[in-house]
């Protein structure tokens, strides 16, 4: 682990300057430097201090930290099967994110799970056969090749009226499914 490295990436979020951390934690601003630049190892009771001016502790500046995971495979999808339709979680624990996307799967005749009013927008894309948007009252056919962007101000659902099975990239701000 990079000592310095790892407290001057700290220092930075905290928006401190060199002299001010020195300030707070009662060193010089020349020895931080050194620190910094891992010309210096600082004993644990001076790390200890350091790290209590960043607002952290020991245990968690020693914490390692996960590599968080951006490319996910089939292997990694959570699969759903409803009545009338497959959910593909195609993101993993996807709650935690500012959106939430899923690969839906609608059978002829079938329908999505109903989306009630929620404070978020959505964005759909067709990648196979044909659905009706039912938003509120409006029922809107969207085709293969065409998308939809809605604000979750009514409850709505997708349908499939086609005689093929529907295939729909759909996303929802913040997590909704």
């Amino acid at each position: 682990m990079d000592i310095g490295a790892k407290i001057k990436r700290l220092r930075m979020k905290n928006a401190l300057t060199l002299e001010e951390l020195a300030s707070r934690s009662e060193l010089t601003k020349g020895f931080l430097s050194q620190v910094e630049r891992n010309l210096t190892s600082p004993s644990i009771a001076t790390l200890n201090d350091i790290l209590e001016a960043l607002g952290t502790t020991l245990s968690s500046f020693f914490q390692e930290e996960k590599e968080e995971k951006s490319v996910f495979t089939k292997e990694d999808y959570f699969v759903d099967e409803r009545e009338g339709c497959i959910v593909n979680w195609i993101v993993p624990n996807a709650q935690k994110n500012e959106m939430e996307p899923i690969l839906l799967e609608i059978e002829v005749g079938g329908e999505s799970m109903t989306l009630e009013p929620h404070d978020g927008e959505e964005f759909g894309y067709v990648l196979s056969g044909r659905v009706v948007l039912v938003d509120g009252d409006k029922k809107t056919t969207i085709r293969k090749g065409e998308t939809f962007y809605i604000k979750g101000v009514n409850a709505h659902y997708l349908k499939n009226e086609s005689q093929a099975a529907a295939k729909v990239l759909w996303i929802t701000t913040p997590p909704l499914f």
